[in-house]
């Protein structure tokens, strides 16, 4: 590091923790705008640092590392409290602070009208400390402690209107089911240190790349466990079941969970673990394959639901699914374009959806929508970005990530081609429900002005004074960050705009130094197995100029048939999809039940559980053992009290009495032997 000046790495996860302290302990009793200039420095500060990191990112020496100290020592093992900086580092930083801040600017105007806003600061801030440091980690162990950060501060805001049973309930259904993953990111670490002796990342994916015949094995099952991890923080099948709940917290946390941290944790932590990764081909086929059944499995129910938010947390499973797929077929740089540009328009989409529920005093149901248009332009507009943007349609920035998926998944061998039809598939679904809720929204007449059945957010729907304004733009708070991330959703994909079309894909180059670091030795592994057929193998594939552009046309043409379908069905024949439902009512109950998954694990885990909690534990071990032996010991005391008091009686014949009994007593035990095994034990013991 000689010459290189000190980057202060721990500066930008500490500031975040400054503002949650700050918050936290003196917010009840600031006013509101020295609660936002807290909460907005702790997140303004880290990013102009990031941005000055990415000013002298050229000059430094990677990966550059910055050990703080010694954290635990135990023997031959040792783990620093150490940050660690590289290509991949860069973006993930750029990506949640800067996406944070304007999240933050957001919240600002959307919660002015909530009593806990010092205290959604305070969880909001303490969000990306531990987010931030996750990210920063340069090691398996500092990364676990993000990973749980992440995991009580999304428990925190999910619930934050606690007072609400929905809410406290889905903020503890995200702890209980992260707690599953977790377990899994546990065991993969006990795995880590059992063959490599250390968490460092630089030491144990160095290990790998000196030994390219490691391949399977344990490395396999190291994989695994990280997998079931990023499952639960990623939100993938099995253990996606939590974030559609997590609609339950305020919108602007919504957009922080979807876009800028927790869910984008799995996909992080896979693809910087890719050196374990590339070493399994089994394991990759899993992440691919779950990545591919969430995609298509999240955008069929997206298709029907009617909560807006709901759309678009569906969308968020399905478009992590995506993700998943990437890193399944070894195309990691592909993953992190997606999870960039999906920042961007995701936030953006949660943001504007805000817009509207703030515009309709908490509406959220779209049913009771439509001729939004003309009522609030800025947010029509902005969020228009954002629908044509995840849907795949070019140039905008979904189309430039989602086609380097598709078309990195087609050329991949074994199950490529299947995985990219479900692929495509997915892709119509996403464009005919995004548009779906574009029309619903801002379309036609407004078709009732009553609330829904759903539970609107209470500081936009029973606070008089807000309610009392009719529909309205929202502030310029709040249409600031739209703006922005709508430019963002629009040109952030040509970073990536592909060779085919044109383009260098300077994002895959610049993330080359980390992700092909050990291509190298993944393929002598191939070579030695003889192993051409696993879908790892394509983690380098040859450019096919004709294919790629053959494949986009299809992905286009497949999104704007799925534009056009929701234009048939909502605009043109409104009536056809009540028609359709009739039909086939029982897909349609299927579909909009969300295949009874949420009952399923109710009835075959959680009640089954409720029972052996309750009987097992609370009945035979908590009030059986533990209060059973309080109790037993003491109504021993109060016998043992109570003949004490019968023998102080303070009568000299009744002392006489019971000294005569004792004397008796004794007499009888030594004549039936006791006396004798006591004389036995004594003289053994001497």
């Amino acid at each position: 590091m000689t010459g290189v000046p000190s980057m202060h790495l721990w500066l930008i996860p500490i500031l975040p923790f400054v503002g949650f302290l700050l918050n936290g302990l003196l917010g009840r009793k600031l006013p509101n705008p020295i609660i936002s200039i807290i909460a907005l420095l702790a997140t303004g500060t880290p990013f102009v640092l990031v941005l000055n990191i990415a000013a002298h990112f050229s000059s430094l020496s990677l990966p550059y590392v910055e050990r703080l100290g010694p954290w635990i020592q135990a023997g031959a093992f040792r783990a620093d409290f150490a940050f660690s900086l590289d290509q991949l580092t860069l973006i993930m930083l750029l990506v949640v602070t800067g996406v944070g801040f304007l999240i933050h600017i957001y919240s600002i105007g959307y919660m002015a009208h909530e009593e806990g806003f010092w205290r959604f600061f305070a969880y909001l801030n303490l969000f990306m400390f531990f987010m931030l440091m996750l990210v920063l980690a340069e090691n398996f162990l500092l990364v676990f402690v993000g990973w749980e950060g992440v995991g009580l501060a999304s428990y925190l805001l999910i619930g934050f209107y606690f007072t609400r049973n929905s809410a406290a309930n889905a903020g503890k259904k995200a702890f209980v089911v992260n707690r599953i993953g977790d377990f899994g990111f546990l065991l993969a670490m006990f795995l880590v240190i059992a063959h490599f002796g250390t968490l460092s990342f630089h030491e144990v994916f160095s290990q790998i790349a000196q030994h390219p015949e490691l391949h399977g094995g344990f490395l396999t099952a190291i994989a695994l466990c990280l997998v079931l991890g990023a499952t639960g923080k990623s939100a993938q099948i099995p253990l996606y079941i939590w974030l559609p709940d997590a609609m339950e917290g305020p919108t602007p946390v919504s957009a922080l969970i979807h876009a800028a941290t927790m869910v984008t944790a799995g996909i992080y932590m896979t693809v910087r673990c890719h050196a374990i990764f590339d070493r399994s081909p089994l394991a990759l086929s899993v992440v691919a394959i779950i990545g591919a059944a969430t995609a298509l499995f999240a955008a069929t129910v997206g298709i029907v639901q009617t909560d807006i938010k709901r759309v678009l947390a569906y969308s968020t499973i399905s478009q992590l699914g995506y993700m998943f797929m990437a890193c399944g077929v070894a195309a990691y740089s592909a993953a992190i374009f997606h999870l960039l540009t999906h920042a961007f328009f995701k936030a953006l989409l949660f943001l504007a959806a805000g817009s509207v529920i703030h515009a309709l005093n908490g509406e959220q149901d779209m049913r009771e929508m439509g001729g939004l248009k003309s009522k609030i332009p800025i947010t029509f507009w902005t969020m228009t970005a954002g629908v044509v943007a995840i849907s795949g349609i070019p140039p905008f920035a979904g189309f430039v990530s989602k086609d380097e998926i598709l078309y990195r998944t087609f050329s991949s061998p074994g199950l490529g081609p299947i995985l990219w039809f479900v692929g495509l598939f997915t892709a119509f679904l996403t464009s005919f429900y995004m548009f779906r809720l574009w029309y619903l929204t801002f379309f036609g007449e407004r078709r009732t002005s009553h609330q829904g059945a759903h539970t609107p957010e209470p500081g936009h729907g029973a606070d008089p004074l807000h309610s009392g304004h009719g529909v309205h733009e929202s502030g310029g708070l709040m249409l600031f960050p739209l703006a922005v991330l709508a430019i963002l959703s629009v040109s952030g994909g040509w970073v990536g705009w592909p060779d085919a079309l044109g383009g260098g894909n300077w994002f895959g180059h610049f993330l080359d130094p980390v992700i092909s670091a050990q291509h190298l030795s993944f393929e002598q592994v191939t070579v030695a197995l003889n192993n051409g057929s696993s879908a790892a193998a394509s983690s380098t594939p040859e450019g096919n100029k004709p294919l790629e552009l053959a494949l986009a046309a299809v992905s286009t043409v497949v999104a704007l048939f799925g534009w056009f379908l929701a234009y048939v069905f909502y605009i043109r024949k409104p009536e056809l999809p009540g028609k359709l439902a009739k039909q086939f009512s029982a897909v349609y109950g299927l579909v909009e039940h969300k295949y009874w998954v949420d009952e399923i694990y109710a009835a075959l885990v959680v009640r089954p559980l409720n029972v052996f909690a309750r009987i097992g534990l609370w009945w035979t071990v908590d009030r059986g053992l533990v209060d059973g032996a309080g109790y037993a010991a003491a109504g021993s005391a109060v016998g043992l009290g109570a003949i004490a008091r019968r023998i102080h009686s303070g009568n000299i014949r009744s002392y006489a009495g019971w000294l005569a009994g004792g004397a008796a007593a004794i007499l009888l035990l030594m004549y039936f032997g006791f006396g004798s095994h006591m004389f036995v034990w004594f003289a053994a013991s001497k």
